[in-house]
């Protein structure tokens, strides 16, 4: 008698654990194709684009992820460097391996990007291969990069799987990072926590308005996402977005802004139509003049007088994306420029600083995708 209790308890147990771990993942897949794939039919840059992909391919991807850096730094505690790995750029090279329909190296590589970065509800923002350790925290932005790729995959191949791996990381992701219109930068894995504050440049409004379409809840939470955004907007004068929304305090943010988060903004906005045309305007200027900084008060004031070609490939985006061929092939112009066509250089085809060998990740690929646009 007891034997049977015993057996009948252990089953109930079995149930309701598996109930949880159902309700855990929980999701739902949209019935309809997104709308991801942008091809702006440009095609002027195959030679740059074609050097620009072996050396990534050649000299920053790895088996286990891509360098932060082909040149080997010191790390720091503050940002990835040198040979460490990012999961941003994991998703970057995952979106240009569906995009060009590398079907079988995209999926070689999201099964080694969840080997290095997966944390199960989240991929880790940084990895370290010396000591083989994972940061507690993921960059939110960088997860629903990858779960957009994973849909863009799945919707050129029409595999089921894949989307059922999308909708299922994007359950698992909004689970731990969104509430409410909030979009939390990061949670952290060990504390159990979310940020307090929401970066702006991390709410891929299209890949929330995707995702979120599958019911009215979810709809209801997409539009306070899109009105988080919209309200950061800093007025015409300078027509760029606060850097964050401080939740805790329900306040903007007035730091200076870092430029290629700034367009990041600027391009989600354009991608669901909602960019205002005095950030274009704006924008067209700084690119006609090649005066785009790194950074700027939330005022206008120039704080960083340097250039990135990494934002300038996030120009011609959002020029793209806004069907401005002119100002498109303005951009790419200066993101080229930073091209290394030295044959000797250890860097050949990156995008760099040939007599430093440096070559961080972020340009290239950014400068990559761009290429795509």
């Amino acid at each position: 008698m007891k034997r049977k209790v015993l057996l009948a308890l252990s089953l109930l147990f079995f149930l309701l654990m598996s109930g949880c771990i159902n309700r855990k993942i929980d999701y739902q897949i949209p019935t309809s194709k997104s709308q991801f794939i942008h091809q702006g039919n440009h095609n002027r840059y195959q030679s740059q684009e074609k050097m620009l992909r072996e050396f990534i391919e050649n000299k920053l991807v790895t088996k286990k992820g891509i360098y932060t850096n082909f040149k080997q730094q010191k790390v720091s505690k503050d940002s990835a460097s040198g040979h460490e790995m990012l999961s941003e750029s994991s998703g970057l090279w995952l979106e240009y391996l569906a995009y060009t329909h590398q079907y079988q190296k995209f999926r070689q590589f999201y099964q080694a990007t969840k080997e290095t970065f997966n944390q199960k509800t989240q991929f880790s923002y940084r990895y370290d291969p010396k000591t083989n350790k994972l940061n507690n925290v993921n960059a939110t932005l960088d997860d629903l990069r990858i779960i957009r790729a994973l849909q863009i995959y799945a919707d050129l191949t029409n595999s089921k799987s894949f989307k059922k791996e999308a909708a299922k990381r994007f359950a698992m992701l909004k689970k731990n990072t969104m509430s409410n219109g909030k979009i939390a930068s990061f949670y952290d894995v060990k504390s159990k926590e979310d940020s307090a504050e929401g970066s702006l440049s991390y709410y891929d409004l299209m890949t929330l308005k995707y995702f979120e379409s599958v019911s009215k809840k979810s709809k209801k939470m997409y539009r306070q996402q899109l009105e988080v955004v919209e309200s950061g907007y800093l007025g015409d004068a300078f027509p760029l977005y606060a850097n964050y929304y401080d939740w805790s305090d329900k306040s903007y943010s007035q730091d200076n802004l870092n430029t290629s988060e700034s367009l990041e903004t600027i391009l989600h906005l354009s991608e669901v139509k909602k960019v205002k045309e005095a950030s274009l305007n704006w924008l067209e200027h700084q690119v006609d003049n090649d005066t785009l900084y790194n950074s700027y008060s939330v005022n206008g004031g120039v704080i960083d007088k340097e250039h990135s070609a990494g934002s300038y490939a996030l120009a011609a985006m959002i020029f793209s994306r806004e069907n401005n061929s002119k100002m498109y092939h303005r951009a790419m112009g200066l993101v080229l420029k930073y091209q290394v066509t030295d044959k000797s250089s250890a860097i050949y085809g990156g995008i760099g600083i040939g007599q430093k060998n440096e070559a961080y990740s972020y340009n290239n690929l950014m400068a990559l995708m761009a290429s795509k646009y």
